[in-house]
């Protein structure tokens, strides 16, 4: 009986060994994965930190894009202020040459006999013009006939 009891001690101790070979093994493999993930964590955290400094120029660059933005709404808010009041000038504009056009037609209207008036005379006047021109050619050439002979002779 002291054999088995051995035995079983030796077996004991075997199967111990053989438990401490393996958790060995387990805990090597593990130590290997804990030190690569180790090193994906600090590559993981220079990246982190890359991708934050971006963050920050881009959201600088964002806030100086709005405040660009803000400037140049500002400054076509007075462009839409200018082009309004040149649409009121016309308006205004566009009024007073109605009104002129219309006391201008009133005016025409009223005076409309008298210009026909001044049209009738200027006619008279200009025919009476080419009567007194005609007869006075008519006495010139006479006397350049005249002038002719006297000349030939």
């Amino acid at each position: 009986m002291e054999i088995i009891l051995y035995l079983s001690v030796a077996l004991i101790a075997i199967a111990f060994l053989v438990l401490v070979i393996y958790a060995a093994k387990t805990l090597k493999s593990l130590q290997e994965t804990l030190g690569s993930v180790s090193k994906t964590l600090i590559g993981l955290e220079k990246q982190l930190d890359g991708v934050t400094q971006e963050t920050t120029e881009l959201l600088q660059k964002t806030n100086a894009l709005a405040d660009d933005i803000g400037e140049k709404t500002k400054s076509l808010n007075s462009v839409v202020t200018a082009v309004k009041e040149v649409g009121t000038t016309v308006n205004k504009f566009n009024g007073s040459l109605k009104n002129l056009t219309d006391s201008f037609e009133i005016q025409v209207e009223e005076n409309k006999e008298k210009v026909s008036q001044i049209v009738q005379w200027t006619n008279v006047f200009l025919e009476l013009k080419d009567k007194w021109n005609a007869k006075k050619k008519e006495k010139e050439e006479p006397r350049t006939e005249e002038i002719k002979r006297i000349r030939s002779r």
